[in-house]
């Protein structure tokens, strides 16, 4: 059974590893910024999990004597964990398809995120029409929350 034949608002099957991430959406190195899904309800949330580890490039410069990773990163890692949740809920012809920006509200940067922090990344969506889907996204460590934001975007053939 495809999520397709799913229903949606069903769990799928937890801990979705890199190699089913990198299927659902088309980001590579250095720019993949989850590590896996740990929870999918189609059509309704998901929850994706960032490793955070010294050796990312931008840390060379994002800054030296004290590394934190970029909060423009965090929104970043809540737009691919919806669009995994948007390629999940439209099933297999949807796979490999980008998902662009259009809005980002509200976001909110609570608390800084460094090297050896794993960012469990919350995704909740509003409503879609159409192509066009509406999230609320929030991003914490160790449940407590560094960062937050709702968002809008679009599905589009690559």
């Amino acid at each position: 059974m495809g999520a397709a034949d799913i229903e949606v608002g069903t769990a799928v099957e937890t801990d979705i590893d890199v190699n089913r991430v990198m299927e659902l959406i088309p980001h590579r190195y250095p720019f993949l910024m989850v590590d896996k899904i740990e929870e999918i309800e189609l059509g309704v949330k998901a929850v994706g999990v960032k490793n955070v580890s010294i050796n990312e490039n931008f840390f060379q410069g994002h800054f030296p004597s004290r590394p934190v990773f970029p909060g423009v990163l965090i929104i970043e890692s809540m737009a691919q964990t919806a669009g995994c949740l948007v390629v999940a809920t439209l099933g297999k012809e949807a796979e490999g398809k980008l998902v662009y920006f259009m809005t980002i509200d509200d976001a909110r940067f609570r608390k800084p995120v460094v090297p050896g922090d794993q960012i469990k990344i919350h995704v909740e969506k509003s409503r879609n029409r159409g192509p066009v889907w509406k999230f609320t996204g929030a991003a914490k460590v160790d449940d407590v929350l560094v960062a937050e934001a709702t968002f809008s975007a679009m599905i589009v053939d690559s």
